[in-house]
């Protein structure tokens, strides 16, 4: 599947994949699989609590979540399951924090989901990282939420980490 690797000023549009609370790794991760190559693993990714969600996910789609989003083991080929998936973004109420850090790292935009905030599973999102929105476009509806700060929409914008350290330092 094609990887979309968000720019600055591009909002992010596709469809919404609602999950719960307390989203653990491991089933975005299966440790099964971590043997395979990282495309074999994606296809099992959140397979445990929604067997259509990787053969059906498409390039923009945004993945929306409860509370502690990401929590368990520190895998960071969970954040990388998605990104090969080609979800977009990650809206979540709340979200672990080494989660929240490795799927920067790897270039996967993660924004805040404010408390009155109402997606339903299909909804067709816009979610704009630098203006801090959420656009319901089916329930026609708006949400702002803490903006991703520039520093690290440009790190997410090289598609992540080492790639924008490897474009900032290699002399050019």
């Amino acid at each position: 599947m094609a990887r979309r690797t968000p720019q600055v000023s591009d909002p992010i549009k596709g469809r919404a994949w609602v999950f719960g609370d307390e989203i653990n790794t491991d089933t975005m991760a299966p440790g099964l699989y971590f043997k395979e190559p990282l495309a074999v693993m994606a296809q099992h990714c959140l397979e445990a609590v929604d067997p259509e969600f990787a053969g059906s996910v498409q390039p923009g789609d945004v993945v929306v979540g409860g509370r502690n989003f990401g929590v368990g083991s520190a895998r960071e080929q969970a954040p990388m399951a998605l990104c090969e998936l080609g979800v977009g973004a990650v809206v979540a109420r709340s979200f672990s924090r080494i989660f929240y850090r490795n799927a920067i790292n790897f270039g996967l935009p993660l924004l805040t989901l404010p408390p009155d905030a109402e997606i339903q599973p299909g909804d067709l999102l816009a979610v704009d990282p630098v203006a801090g929105t959420i656009d319901n476009t089916t329930r026609e509806c708006s949400y702002r939420t803490e903006p991703i700060p520039p520093h690290l929409m440009e790190m997410i914008s090289a598609g992540g980490l080492l790639p924008w350290l490897k474009e900032r330092y290699s002399g050019n």
